[in-house]
């Protein structure tokens, strides 16, 4: 099953401090208190709005990349899909998001060995995953 979701045709500027100071992930460093910009993250993971829609991620088959289920992906419909892209297709009358893979032949590679390489005959895609939003805390 998945759940889209449509963004509103043109989202609203929503900003805030993007810090200059990167935040290692192993050792801790001290950051700097002061911001280099302000980051809208509709301006960053959308390119297209007319063209965006977000999709929710249901089970496991992603998660090696660190895609889990319950996961919001920002989908653009109108990019071209490309080698190695995460992309939202449709096989055997199924939704899937997959790992486009075009040579030496199509498949939908998952990202976790518990799942099989799909060899779809037909298969249409939806459009290329641009980013995903992985919330580490619930909102209870």
């Amino acid at each position: 099953m998945i759940l889209f979701v449509t963004p509103a045709s043109e989202p609203a500027l929503s900003t805030a401090p993007l810090f200059t100071e990167r935040c290692p992930a192993g050792f801790p460093s001290p950051a700097a208190d002061y911001t280099e910009d302000e980051l809208d993250l509709n301006a960053y993971c959308i390119r297209r709005p007319s063209a965006t829609y977000f999709v929710r991620a249901i089970g496991d088959s992603m998660k090696d990349m660190g895609l889990h289920s319950g996961d919001l992906m920002v989908v653009d419909k109108a990019e071209k899909p490309m080698q190695g892209d995460i992309v939202i297709a449709e096989t055997d009358g199924e939704f899937t998001v997959k790992r486009l893979q075009l040579k030496p032949r199509i498949a939908l590679l998952p990202m976790n060995p518990a799942y099989p390489t799909l060899y779809p005959e037909e298969l249409q895609i939806f459009g290329v995953v641009m980013a995903f939003i992985h919330k580490t805390r619930g909102t209870n």
